[in-house]
């Protein structure tokens, strides 16, 4: 009897090509078969050109499209599942990439779930990723959680309202999916006095990246919502505490 292939959830990171984990990187190179998601508004695959260039033959790619339209979302992931299910059972490995951390807000999940309907005995692997908000931290020294700090992860709310009160009751907001309300994020940040302890990037690793550090005078025309990601930082650091009463 054929024993099916192995799926494998592999996060790319967040835009520099080989910013991916050695692990995941040698379980790619063994798969057979690579599916690469890419938005119906987006000329190519995001996720593929993060991977190093020209170290896997292009015949093992499968580029996917996806329309974020919610009411089409559940059709293409039944329709993908069956896509990766036929190439599982023909006993080929089977990678999925996704930017980032490929369990963090991201379509593997969906994906992931589908196939399990569709294949309740598949053998797959999750590989972690290094998300967005860990590539702005290194990129511009924000700490992302000092002593007893709460750090609080999650998409931009639509009102102003409710991102303001989730920043006064934790002291690290990390936001993400920005998109179109990023002048209305930067509106909130200095009508709260926060800017100057904030930090933005966009497509960070990326030929086009934008990185600002504080983002108190940030002009929101500079850069754009997509793939853009928001560190806010309610006070002052405290390792900058520490630092201002040693000079005094």
């Amino acid at each position: 009897m054929k024993t099916t292939g192995k799926f494998f959830g592999i996060g790319v990171g967040p835009g520099e090509p080989g910013l991916i984990p050695l692990v995941a990187w040698r379980a790619l190179e063994r798969c057979d078969v690579i599916f690469t998601p890419r938005a119906s508004n987006r000329e190519g695959s995001v996720a593929r050109n993060c991977l190093p260039p020209n170290e896997i033959p292009e015949e093992r790619f499968r580029e996917i499209e996806f329309s974020m339209e919610r009411d089409r979302l559940a059709v293409r992931y039944a329709e993908l599942a069956e896509a990766i299910g036929l190439e599982l059972v023909a006993g080929r490995d089977v990678a999925y990439l996704t930017l980032g951390d490929p369990l963090t807000y991201s379509t593997y999940i969906y994906a992931l779930a589908a196939l399990k309907e569709r294949l309740p005995d598949l053998r797959h692997r999750t590989f972690p990723g290094v998300t967005s908000y860990c590539a702005v931290a290194a990129a511009t020294g924000f700490a992302l959680g000092e002593g007893k700090e709460q750090v609080l992860v999650l998409p931009c709310p639509d009102l102003p309202s409710d991102l303001r009160s989730m920043i006064l009751n934790h002291d690290i907001v990390i936001l993400l999916k920005i998109g179109h309300r990023l002048p209305t994020v930067l509106r909130l940040l200095r009508e709260m006095g926060i800017g100057e302890h904030c930090a933005f990037g966009n497509r960070v690793g990326m030929p086009d990246e934008r990185v600002c550090v504080p983002v108190a005078r940030m002009n929101p025309e500079d850069a754009g919502g997509y793939l853009s990601t928001m560190l806010i930082r309610k006070n002052t650091p405290e390792s900058l505490k520490s630092r201002m009463t040693e000079y005094k």
